[in-house]
C-alpha cells in the first residue's frame, strides 16, 4: 500500500464530524493508521446528539441528500479506499433504489444504518396560513404552482432548465475539483458567467418567477448551509437539483445513528477515536519551505506523533489557534481574520405530548415570517435580532416514533441569528427567544396547545458553537458561502505552507452541508494519496 519503505503511515484527524469520520474511513482504506481526536465526550461534532427526559434530539444536520455518497463510504475495505470509484452514478438521474422494507440506502449502508426517503422534502409554510409541499415530483410541483401563482408556470420551466444546467456543470462535472491554483478557477469563470451562476441566487430566481412566495420557495435552501440567498451566487441553484435528483432521506434512529454507523465502520477498519481529547496545537517541525506537520499535542499534554495531520475543526480556529505562529505567514493570518463567517443559530429542542390532533407539519417544515429580505439583512448585515423570525422545524417522530417516549413527539426548531459579532446578551435573549418560539408555534397553530403539552425543553445559542465547537465567532456553518470565499478563494484542502497538513469539512473546499463535507473528505484523501505515493490507483484518478 505505501510507497518507499513500505511502512504504514500514521495520521491524526482533528474532529469527528462527518468530514473527519469520512476522511478517517478513507485513510484507513488507504492503509494509513488513523486516530481521530474529538474535543467532546462523543462523536459527531455539529451532528452530536442530546438526550434528555427520554427524548433523543439530533443537535445539528438532519437532511441527507446523496445516499450513494454514504454507500461508497460504507463499502470501503482495507486496500479499497474508494478514491478511484466514479464520483457519480453512470446515470445520475436514475431514481435511488428503495428496498422492500422502504430503505433507500444501498446494501453496504444497510449493514450500519437504515436510511429512508422523506416526502415531501419540506413543507414551506407562509405567514398567511398557506403552504407549499416541496418535493421532486414534477406533476405535484407544477400543480401547486398552478394553484399558487399560475402566471409563473412558464417561468418555473425556464428556472428548472437553468438550474439543471448549473447542476450538471457545477456539481456533476466540477463538484470534486480541488481548486489548488488560481488558473483552475479562472478556466471555468467564463462558463459560470455564461450560466449566470455568479448572480445572487435570489436575483437569479426572481428573474424567472414573479410570485414572492415562489421566490422564497426556490431560494431558501442556502440558509441550511449558512448562506444568505440575497448574496450567495446562483451556483447554489444546484441544491434544487441535488435534492430533486437523489431525494431527501432520513437515518432511522436520527442522524446520531448515522454517526454511530460511521464510527463503527472506522473502528472496524482499525481506526481509533479518542474523546475528551481537545487539541492544543498542531506540531510543526522545520522552518520556511521545510515546515512539516508532525502530529498534535492535546490540552492534557499528550503528544500524538503522525506523518500527517488533517483538521476537520473550524478553518479559522485551525489557522489562528492550532497552528503555531512560526507555521503561518503574515498573509495567512490576515486572510484568516478577514474571513466572513456564516450566521449562527438559535436551536430550541423540545418534547411534547401527542394529544391525538394531527399536526399540519411535515418531517421537515420551513416556517416563514412576514418578511424575508429584511430578516436576511438583519441577520447577515445589520446583526440584530428580529421578532419576525423564520424557522426550520424538525419533527422526526413523524417518521421515527422511537426518538420519544410513547405518546410523545421530539422536535427542534432552528432560527438563523447573527453570529457573535452582534451585540446580543444571550443569557437574557436565549430564554426570551425560547418562550417566544413556544408561543409562536402554539398561537399560529403549528403545534396547537404546545404551552400545555410541552414536557421538556432546552436550547443552544451562538455561544454553544463558540465554546463547545470552537467555531470562530460562533458561526453555524463555517465561512459564509459567498463568491469571494468559494473555489480557489476558499480554504484549500492541502495546506500551502506546511507539508503533511490538510483541511477537510465545511471550512474547506467545496463547502458546507452533509454531501459537501463527504465530497471534501474524498478530495482530501486523494491529495494525501498523491502526496504519500499510496497505491490503490487513486493517483491516476486524482491527477486528472
Amino acid at each position: 500500500m505505501s510507497g518507499g519503505s513500505g511502512e504504514r503511515r500514521r495520521a491524526v484527524v482533528i474532529g469527528s464530524g462527518f468530514g473527519g469520520l469520512a476522511l478517517g474511513i478513507r485513510l484507513q482504506g488507504l492503509g494509513v493508521d488513523t486516530t481521530i481526536v474529538e474535543k467532546q465526550d462523543g462523536p459527531g461534532g455539529r451532528a452530536a446528539v442530546r438526550e434528555q427526559d427520554g427524548f433523543v434530539f439530533d443537535m445539528g444536520p438532519t437532511v441527507l441528500t446523496v445516499p450513494h455518497f454514504l454507500e461508497e463510504l460504507f463499502a470501503i475495505e482495507p486496500g479499497r479506499s474508494g478514491l478511484a470509484e466514479p464520483d457519480f452514478p453512470a446515470d445520475p438521474y436514475a431514481p435511488p433504489t428503495v428496498s422492500e422494507d422502504g430503505s433507500s440506502g444501498g446494501p453496504a449502508t444497510r449493514r450500519y444504518v437504515r436510511i429512508v426517503p422523506i416526502r415531501p422534502y419540506y413543507r414551506i409554510h407562509f405567514h398567511d396560513g398557506t403552504w407549499f409541499d416541496y418535493d421532486g415530483d414534477p406533476a405535484s410541483t407544477r400543480a401547486q404552482i398552478a394553484t399558487l401563482a399560475p402566471e409563473d408556470l412558464d417561468g418555473y420551466e425556464r428556472f428548472h432548465a437553468a438550474a439543471k444546467e448549473i447542476f450538471e456543470r457545477g456539481f456533476l462535472q466540477l463538484g470534486y475539483t480541488h481548486f489548488g491554483d488560481l488558473n483552475t478557477m479562472l478556466r471555468i469563470a467564463p462558463e459560470l458567467v455564461r450560466l449566470d451562476a455568479v448572480r445572487p441566487l435570489y436575483s437569479f430566481v426572481a428573474k424567472y418567477l414573479k410570485s414572492e412566495k415562489l421566490r422564497r420557495v426556490f431560494s431558501f435552501e442556502p440558509l441550511l448551509i449558512g448562506g444568505n440567498p440575497l448574496r450567495v451566487p446562483a451556483l447554489y441553484a444546484m441544491i434544487h437539483f441535488v435534492e430533486k435528483t437523489w431525494g431527501v432521506h432520513f437515518a432511522m434512529g436520527g442522524t446520531g445513528a448515522l454517526v454511530r454507523g460511521l464510527v463503527r465502520k472506522f473502528e472496524e477498519l482499525g481506526g481509533t477515536v479518542r474523546y475528551d481529547a481537545e487539541v492544543d496545537r498542531i506540531e510543526v517541525a522545520g522552518r520556511g519551505p521545510h515546515r512539516r506537520a508532525r502530529g498534535v499535542t492535546l490540552r492534557d499534554g499528550t503528544r500524538l506523533d503522525a506523518d500527517l495531520v488533517a483538521s476537520n475543526a473550524d478553518a479559522v480556529h485551525t489557522a489562528l489557534r492550532l497552528l503555531p505562529e512560526h507555521a503561518r505567514t503574515p498573509s495567512e493570518t490576515v486572510r484568516a481574520h478577514g474571513r466572513r463567517q456564516s450566521m449562527s443559530l438559535f436551536v430550541l429542542y423540545f418534547g411534547f405530548r401527542d394529544d391525538g390532533r394531527p399536526l399540519p407539519l411535515a418531517h421537515h417544515s420551513i416556517l416563514l415570517g412576514r418578511s424575508y429580505r429584511e430578516l436576511l439583512r438583519d441577520v447577515f448585515d445589520r446583526k440584530v435580532l428580529n421578532d419576525d423570525v423564520s424557522q426550520y422545524l424538525h419533527v422526526p417522530t413523524l417518521t421515527d416514533p422511537s426518538l420519544a417516549p410513547p405518546g410523545h413527539h421530539a422536535a427542534y426548531t432552528l432560527v438563523p441569528v447573527p453570529n457573535l459579532t452582534a451585540d446580543v446578551d444571550w443569557s437574557l435573549e436565549g430564554p426570551r427567544m425560547a418562550d417566544r418560539l413556544v408561543a409562536m408555534l402554539d398561537d399560529r397553530g403549528y403545534v396547537p396547545g404546545l404551552r400545555e403539552r410541552i414536557v421538556t425543553r432546552s436550547f443552544v445559542t451562538p455561544e454553544h458553537f463558540d465554546r463547545n465547537l470552537n467555531a470562530w465567532l460562533g458561526n453555524g456553518f463555517g465561512p459564509e458561502p459567498i463568491l469571494r470565499q468559494s473555489a480557489w478563494l476558499r480554504t484549500h484542502n492541502r495546506h500551502g505552507g506546511v507539508r503533511g497538513l490538510y483541511m477537510v469539512g465545511q471550512g474547506a473546499q467545496p463547502g458546507a452541508g452533509t454531501p459537501s463535507v463527504m465530497m471534501s473528505a474524498k478530495m482530501t484523501a486523494r491529495l494525501v494519496a498523491q502526496d504519500l505515493g499510496l497505491h490503490d490507483d487513486a493517483n491516476a484518478y486524482a491527477a486528472r
